[in-house]
């Protein structure tokens, strides 16, 4: 076993939350080791190539304005993110409405004369004393205003695009913090290399600050010796010394990394606990004729699954040959955080793909059926049951969309997550700068 290597940091995992950590440790001095089992950067949110398809393999849109544009700001990464507009539309009584700068009321008021109840709702949730119980899932809240099927399909969808449950499985109380107090997604994009285009430039910055990223590169076990982080051990047996470990692999996954090295009941109970990963099925689809009009995301307000279809190549062309188009679309399963039936899902998915897009059958390629589940889940936690980021060993942190602030989802809130984790890092570990 060799012991001859040492670093300021080791992070398990290239994913999101990992190099966005990596990429603010080496902007300030840490000498930091990314380690990577797969060998790509990106992790769930990663692309496959597949006959010159730049196919998205999880995570397909990047924020535009927040904690995501300004890490790239603030470590020196390229942020070649390209919006749409406009960003999304809504398919809507057979027709795309485009609702930008309309707000919920003009959203609603093409499903139902009773949006107006549903925005007052809506409001009414902008103070504490008007957000509900924790335990109210979004589909019982909006019952409360309406029964209309559209705006439920709306709300469910929605749920789904953002935080890869449905409207039975997310708090309410999450669902209104995030569109009432958070960035909402109301501004994203693509990037033209896929969303592995993102994670490459943020490696590129960890190895320009004087960090290493290996990849195709597993870890045996994260090593600690009276309660603290003494280093990390790879799977051929190398042993990496370091003080700081930060874990993209999930609480769960970074409790069996530490094996016997965490004796605390109570937080492996949380653990336990909060260890619910959700599930998407996604289509990835391409055709050498344009197959809807909307330039970047359409959601859908009547569908038996499907929450919402993307157009990469209107604005990213070099993600396809050319003269083909790149599409994708994705279903959150019913009971996304239990077991389902894969075959029975996805042909629900592909039923709504023929209802929704004309000529879906005679003019789309399916590249790929992509079931994203268990331990390679679209999110680790389903948003409002999210574990905190420390853990009771000293020099540990998890990171990603396990350990997700209150009300956050997707790529996102790993960069806001990788933030915090790095104040907290450079204030119990700071590096002596040479």
């Amino acid at each position: 076993m060799s012991e001859n290597q040492q670093f300021d940091a080791v992070v398990i995992g290239a994913g999101a939350g990992g190099l966005f950590t990596a990429a603010r440790l080496t902007k300030l001095g840490y000498r930091t080791l990314v380690v990577e089992r797969l060998d790509k950067v990106g992790g769930r949110a990663s692309t496959t190539e597949i006959d010159g398809f730049k196919v998205n393999d999880g995570a397909i849109v990047i924020e535009v304005g927040g904690i995501t544009q300004q890490t790239c700001e603030e470590v020196g990464a390229a942020f070649d993110i390209r919006e749409p507009k406009p960003p999304i539309l809504y398919r809507i009584k057979g027709k795309d409405v485009d609702v930008t700068g309309g707000g919920w009321g003009f959203l609603l008021q093409k499903l139902t004369r009773q949006g107006a109840k549903v925005v007052q709702g809506i409001g009414a949730a902008r103070n504490d004393s008007g957000l509900p119980e924790d335990e109210v899932s979004l589909k019982d809240w909006l019952s409360k205003y309406t029964k209309n099927e559209g705006v439920h399909g709306i709300f469910r969808n929605m749920a789904a695009s953002v935080f890869a449950v449905g409207s039975e499985d997310l708090p309410a109380r999450v669902f209104l913090t995030y569109f009432t107090r958070k960035s909402a997604f109301k501004r994203f994009g693509f990037h033209p290399e896929g969303t592995i285009g993102l994670w490459k430039e943020l490696a590129r910055v960890v190895e320009a600050n004087g960090g290493e990223v290996r990849l195709s590169t597993d870890v045996r076990r994260i090593l600690t010796e009276n309660g603290a982080v003494t280093g990390v051990e790879l799977a051929d047996g190398t042993v990496v010394r370091t003080s700081v470990v930060v874990s993209n692999v999930g609480p769960a996954g970074t409790v069996r990394l530490v094996g016997d090295g965490i004796t605390d009941e109570n937080y492996l109970s949380e653990v336990k606990r909060t260890d619910r990963p959700t599930a998407m099925i996604t289509v990835n689809f391409a055709s050498q004729e344009p197959l809807f009009e909307a330039p970047g995301m359409l959601s859908f307000a009547t569908s038996r699954r499907l929450a919402y279809c993307a157009n990469f190549t209107d604005i990213c062309p070099e993600m396809a040959p050319e003269g083909w188009h790149l599409y994708c679309g994705t279903a959150v399963p019913k009971d996304p955080t239990d077991d389902f039936d894969e075959a029975a899902e996805t042909a629900l998915l592909l039923e709504d793909l023929r209802e929704n897009i004309p000529g879906f059958d005679e003019k789309a390629r399916i590249l790929s059926t992509v079931v994203t589940r268990d331990d390679w889940p679209p999110q680790r936690a389903v948003a409002g049951y999210d574990l905190g980021h420390d853990t009771p060993v000293g020099g540990l942190w998890n990171v990603g969309d396990g350990v997700k602030e209150y009300a956050n989802g997707g790529t996102t809130a790993c960069a806001e997550t990788a933030q915090l984790i790095v104040e907290k890092i450079v204030t119990q570990h700071p590096v002596a700068l040479v």
